[in-house]
Formats: C-alpha cells, structure tokens, sequence
C-alpha cells in the first residue's frame, strides 16, 4: 500500500516512478511475463532493472522531475503503466511527475457531507481543459451547485474521447492539462465551497496502448469474458494493488471528494468490490468527507449500505429512476426502455424504494434483476433527468430539450431536484441546452473504421435505422466535428430563452437547500402510488420532523390532488385540490 507524506498531500505509490530526491527516482514495474527489463531514459542508454520476487523489477536512477522515460523490455520498448503524466500520448515516453510540486491554498478542506451532493457532470474537454472547468466554477457555485463529476480523465489514445478508452489509470490526459492543473482545478472548486468527484474505470482497458496485455499476462483471466474481452483478474493481490493504490492517489495527494465506479457488475469476483470500499475509507486520513458511487447494472443494493453504518458504497446511479422519467416524458420503448412501460408505477416504487426491480424479471434483460432496496435511505441513489450515457449512447446524442414537452420536462426537474435522492445534473441541462452530445474518439487508423461500422451495427435493431442506408446519419465518432458538436457552448446559456430555465434551476436549488437538505439525514420513505398513468404521488418523513409531499403529473390533464402544509413549489398555475398537467408540487408540514 502507498503512504501519505503529510500535509504536502504527497501519495507515493509502491510501483512506478517515484521521487526521492531533487534529482534520483525510484522505478518499479510489475511484468510477470517479461523476462529482462531496463529503464530507457529519453536520450539514454538502457539502465538494467534488478529482478525481483513475484515479476518485479526494480532500479533507483538518476532522474529528476520531468524526466522522460520508458521501460525496455524483451518484445520492445513500453510506457509505464502507472506513469504519472506523458510526454505526448499514450504511446510515448512516460514523465517523471513530482507529487510536491502543487502548493495547496486549501490544504486543509475536509469536503461536504454526501446529503449535500447537487452533482453536476462535465466532460473536461467540452470545458476547454482543466483550466477551462477552473474558470466556470463561479457560475456553477451561484447556481446552487455542490459538487462537479469529471468523466474520465486518465490517459486515453489521441486528443479527443469519452475517457472510458483510457490505458494509463494514473496519468491525468495531457489534452486536459498537467496534473498540477488538475490539482489547481480542484483547490479553486474548494475554495468555493465545491465537491469535486472523479469517474473512474476499473474494469477494462482501451484498446489502443494497454501493453499490460504483453509483459503482464496474469493481470487478466481468460477464462472470465467480458463486453472488452478478458477480464482483469482481481483475485490477484498485485491487481488489486494496483487499482487500490489508484483509487488512494486520485483522493489523497489530488484531493478529489469522491470517486464514481464505472460499470462495476463487470468486475469479477464482485467480492472486491467491498474489498475496494474498505480499503479506501482506512486509506484516506481520518476526518474527510469522501464519497463512493457505483454503476451497477444488477442493482446490487448489499453494496449501497455505508449509508446505515455499513461496510459498502454511499450510492448507485439509479438508472431506473431516470429510466421512468425518460419513458414518461418521451413514450419511447425500445432498447432497455421496454422494462418500464408502466412508469408512473414504477416511478412510484422508484420514489419509495429505490429501485423498481429488486429481483423481478426485467423484460430486456430477460432474467431476474436487482435486490430488495426499501432499507436503504434516499441517498443511496444517484438520480437524473439525463446524462453521458442516456445522451450520448442514443445514436444522435438528442438531449431531452428536442425529445420532450418544455412543461413536462420542467416538472421532472422540479421531482429531480426537489427529492431527497441526490440530484444530478448533465453540463447545459442548467439551461436548457439543445446541443447534442455525441459519441466522439480519436482512434488510428486502423480502429477508426471498426469503431464507426460497430457504432453504426449497434443499432440496426432500433426502427429509425433498420433501414441501412439511415444508419449512415449516425455521426462518425472519429469526425473531429462529432466532438465540436458536442460542445454546449457558453454563449448559448447568455441567450434570452433560456433565461427561463436557468432560472428555474436557481430557484429549486435554494429551495432544495432551505427546505429538503436540513431534513435529508435520518429521512425515511412513507410511500408513494400512481394518482394516474402519467402521475405520482410521493411523501418522506425528513430528519428533522418536517413532512415532504411532492406531487407530479406528467400528463395534460389536471388532477384531484391534495397537498398537505404549505405547497412552496408549482411550476404551473395551481388552485386547491388540483395538480395541472404537467406539473409538479411540492409541500412541507411540520410534525
């Protein structure tokens, strides 16, 4: 396991490249299936590494901060795989990066407790880089937002991608910045008072640049497939290592506040998942607010029970919960949608449990799914109207703006926003941006062809694109302009129609703050049922006593509904005892 070095928030990794001094480095590299090695500095001659027990490799060289390297071994010349930073890409010579070289103005941040959470999820290189989020913080702090989510940005093939293509898990992307700017994005995010969480990718590689495959075999099982071919083998203590020690870096010498889990059901044996959880929160010094969030398509809730004094996770993304929402602003079916065609009740158990299947058979997934969630508190789950993927993977990158009625959408953010589940917004949803967001790489050559013709393949069972020749409306990931696209630009927020929804926004996140944060800790469900088709009905007792009754109706018709208290939220004109179409109330009474 690494060490802290105090309060430098220094994170030395027992492998890889390591500072000692002003001018020598320790270098450490794991590859069982290597036979020799020899670290290669840029303009060197090749320095033999001492073989050590169980596949390392080891040597203490002269070498100072930004020191260009790589290691040589028997089949050709490799980047490290825990480099630190790239002189380039992921091909190219790896740098010595040293920890100590930021200087924190907030050194002393201890972060936010998790029912604080208002997420809001960016792209980094739709913000122009880590300075570009750096600069935008102010507008997001003013708007009521708590914490940010980076996706990925750990080294990836070429200047442009998702993040989920990465091959060096330690190396913050140089399209984005240096790690110190990374480090200087987050200081000024606490500065303001603001969360900053990483997405992270433990369960496969890219595939482009990921020469573990080579010189470190036993890091995958080829007998356990997955969607990226063998699956790492995490029964392996130096894997395990090697993904615990990559968690501790990011939150203890960057000083992020949470980490998101990506796609965590293909993780095998799912037992290090718990594994991860706990070695985490003992790794981490003691007093800090750190928060870890999954993706899990099996909606495992035994993970979800840090929030009741558990061993596990704070949350899951609760992709049932955007699942019925989506369904009932829009009518679609296919795809992973035909699991919720009665969405206002499945809503409803949304609302109250958490998830709506917690072992039933899911119709698109043709087998049970889920564990029963009802015990867990609202902040387990992660909810949204829209996010990377519920945009990204649909072929045009359509945001809810082109696909729903602006009243009805705008009573969804109200339940978003106004819930005690912890909300989550996507970059522009905060006002109403139409800009796509689209699927976008920068593969070589010879991958960009596969991954455009896969892209397209996926879906030619949809009805829009069972015709072949409209699959070709389907931007190519690796057109520079499907990246460009996908920029919700600034200028867009400034423009007079959309004054409306940024302020909505505003208005629902001081009124989430006043009325629903306080109560949120020790908050329980007390149920919630369909009034109609298209509308639900749902109450929490809240920590502090308060009751939270929020009421929503997605449908033109009006409803018979009554609101006990006082209601401080109507997105439409209300009269008593009814709920307008497409609209959402919320009320509180005291005990």
């Amino acid at each position: 396991m690494g060490e802290r070095n105090g309060v430098t928030h220094v994170y030395k990794l027992p492998f890889g490249a390591t500072t000692q001094s002003a001018t020598q480095t320790s270098f450490r590299l794991w590859a069982p299936s290597a036979s020799s090695s020899a670290l290669l500095l840029e303009g060197g001659q090749p320095q033999p590494m001492t073989q050590q027990a169980g596949g390392w490799f080891a040597l203490l060289a002269d070498a100072a901060p930004g020191a260009a390297y790589k290691y040589r071994l028997p089949d050709g010349d490799v980047p490290d795989p825990a480099s630190r930073g790239q002189a380039g890409d992921v091909h190219d010579f790896s740098l010595v990066v040293d920890g100590a070289s930021y200087t924190w103005t907030h050194a002393d941040w201890q972060g936010r407790p998790w029912h604080e959470a208002v997420i809001y999820e960016l792209h980094a290189g739709a913000f122009g880089g880590f300075a570009g989020v750096e600069a935008r913080l102010g507008e997001l702090a003013e708007l009521g937002i708590t914490a940010i989510e980076l996706m990925p940005v750990s080294d990836f093939p070429g200047a442009r991608n998702w993040g989920y293509d990465g091959v060096l898990p330690f190396a913050p992307d140089a399209a984005y910045g240096t790690p110190d700017q990374l480090k200087s994005l987050i200081d000024a995010a606490h500065g303001k008072n603001i969360m900053v969480f990483l997405d992270v990718v433990y369960n496969h590689f890219g595939p482009d640049g990921a020469y573990l495959h080579g010189f470190a075999k036993p890091f995958f099982d080829p007998d356990v497939h997955t969607p990226w071919g063998a699956a790492i083998d995490f029964k392996r203590d130096d894997v395990r290592s090697f993904f615990i020690n990559n968690a501790l870096m990011w939150l203890c010498e960057y000083r992020f506040d949470g980490l998101r889990f990506d796609a965590v059901h293909a993780i095998s044996p799912q037992s290090f998942l718990l594994d991860l959880a706990s070695a985490i929160r003992s790794g981490v010094e003691p007093g800090r607010h750190v928060h870890l969030v999954l993706e899990h398509e099996g909606n495992r809730a035994s993970l979800l029970r840090h929030g009741l004094g558990e061993p596990g996770f704070d949350a899951q993304w609760a992709d049932d919960w955007h699942h019925c929402l989506h369904v009932l602003l829009t009518g679609e079916s296919e795809g992973y949608y035909e699991s919720f065609q009665s969405p206002a009740k499945q809503l409803a158990r949304a609302l109250s449990e958490g998830f709506v299947y917690q072992g039933e058979v899911s119709p698109h997934h043709g087998e049970p799914r889920g564990e029963p969630s009802r015990e867990l508190p609202p902040t387990a789950f992660v909810i949204c109207l829209q996010n990377h993927d519920q945009i990204g993977n649909r072929a045009l990158g359509e945001r809810l703006t082109q696909l729903a009625d602006p009243d009805a959408l705008a009573a969804a953010t109200a339940l978003l926003l106004l819930s005690p589940m912890i909300p989550m917004l996507f970059m522009g949803e905060e006002w109403g941006s139409k800009q796509p967001f689209l699927f976008f790489t920068s593969h070589n050559e010879e991958l960009a062809p596969l991954v455009r013709d896969g892209r397209r393949k996926e879906f030619q069972h949809f009805a829009a694109f069972q015709d072949e020749s409209r699959r070709d409306l389907i931007p190519d990931p690796n057109d520079e302009a499907t990246f460009t696209r996908s920029i919700p630009p600034a200028s867009e927020a400034a423009l007079p129609e959309h004054a409306a929804t940024r302020d909505l926004h505003r208005r629902l996140l001081r009124l989430r703050a006043e009325h629903v944060v306080p109560g949120v800790p020790g908050a329980q469900s007390l149920g919630a049922a369909p009034l109609s088709e298209a509308a639900v009905r749902a109450q929490w007792r809240l920590g502090d006593g308060t009751t939270l009754t929020i009421a929503a109706n997605f449908g033109a018709d009006p409803l018979a509904c009554e609101l006990p208290g006082t209601v401080l939220f109507s997105n439409q004109t209300t009269t008593p005892g009814v709920l307008p179409g497409r609209c959402t109330m919320m009320s509180v009474s005291s005990a």
